[in-house]
């Protein structure tokens, strides 16, 4: 049943699309989004465009303010920041909670690619050579009907930069995690996408690995579906473990900086959603499946705030789309 409020956003909508560019071109400007502007601290019930800054300035060029409203519509700027929440072996990230090993390959598990790139600061603590770890969020099949079975997880934790390939070799845990042995190898990169609102890639599993469609802490993956606003979902990733949040916003678009040859990107349509109690992700979650309470998949984590209490989604469908995959479920 369609709310009232899901009308306002609705009407809004079009408008967000249409300004979204112009405001991302602004200095400080990491997102635009549709939410309940919020002053003072509260909520003030009147639904809006949201615009995310890095930083508030009080000195800000003309050409940068975000006016109060746009085509009658209220603005609300929040200082907050969005970025990629892969992890680096030896950068200062936090301690990992699901890092363990597992004999069966299943979702919410630690995977990264075995070669590692050349990095420097920004990217980096320091010059040097970097592994990558991000999570396997869950497993896929290849819609032609061949059987072949895939791991699901980000763009930018299994290819990484614009040096990737097919056939790169996946290992798990991933070499962050001590996975450094021919054992580890979970398969290889065979599929990515990075375009529009996904940020996606699949590992063909190495012939003889045992997996099972389940997700670690969640359970088995009963099949994909639409995210909803207000919708509490759970994820397990490599990083935080098993965390909850909420859907508030299935209209955000964040400006997320790749890096590694591969540039700033703009990423559309993707799902906020906000931590409920302390911390939903951190760099190393990214990949982690995103599930409803029926354990129906709705989104592949991407990226998140720096503290962690915010995570972005791309939305199922897509991601399953642009790869030509199905979930596998039990």
């Amino acid at each position: 049943m369609t709310t009232a409020d899901e009308l306002v956003r609705a009407g809004i909508r079009p408008v967000k699309r249409r300004v979204e560019v112009d405001l991302l071109s602004r200095r400080g400007v990491v997102g635009v989004d549709i939410g309940e502007k919020i002053t003072g601290g509260r909520r003030t019930g009147q639904v809006g465009i949201v615009v995310y800054v890095r930083r508030k300035h009080s000195a800000v060029r003309p050409a940068d303010l975000v006016p109060a409203e746009i085509e009658g519509i209220a603005t609300d700027v929040v200082d907050d920041d969005v970025v990629l929440h892969r992890a680096l072996l030896d950068a200062e990230f936090p301690p990992a909670r699901g890092a363990e090993r597992h004999r069966q390959v299943l979702g919410g598990i630690s995977m990264g690619p075995w070669r590692t790139v050349l990095l420097s600061p920004p990217e980096a603590p320091r010059p040097g050579e970097y592994a990558i770890v991000g999570t396997l969020g869950a497993l896929v099949t290849d819609r032609t009907g061949n059987g072949q079975v895939m791991g699901l997880t980000t763009f930018h934790a299994a290819c990484v930069d614009d040096a990737w390939s097919v056939g790169d070799e996946m290992v798990h845990p991933s070499r962050v995690d001590s996975g450094a042995s021919p054992r580890d190898t979970v398969g290889s990169l065979c599929r990515a996408a990075l375009s529009g609102s996904v940020d996606a890639a699949a590992v063909l599993l190495t012939p003889g690995r045992v997996y099972h469609p389940s997700i670690v802490d969640i359970g088995a993956v009963t099949g994909p579906a639409a995210a909803v606003r207000g919708t509490v979902v759970r994820k397990r990733g490599r990083t935080t473990g098993l965390t909850t949040g909420r859907i508030t916003s299935v209209d955000a678009t964040v400006l997320l900086d790749y890096r590694d040859g591969l540039g700033v990107r703009v990423l559309r349509d993707q799902i906020r959603i906000e931590a409920v109690g302390g911390v939903l992700g951190d760099y190393g979650d990214s990949g982690s499946a995103v599930v409803d309470p029926d354990n129906r998949v709705v989104g592949l984590y991407v990226a998140g705030n720096p503290s962690g209490t915010v995570a972005f989604a791309g939305p199922i469908g897509k991601v399953l789309d642009q790869l030509d995959v199905d979930l596998i479920t039990d």
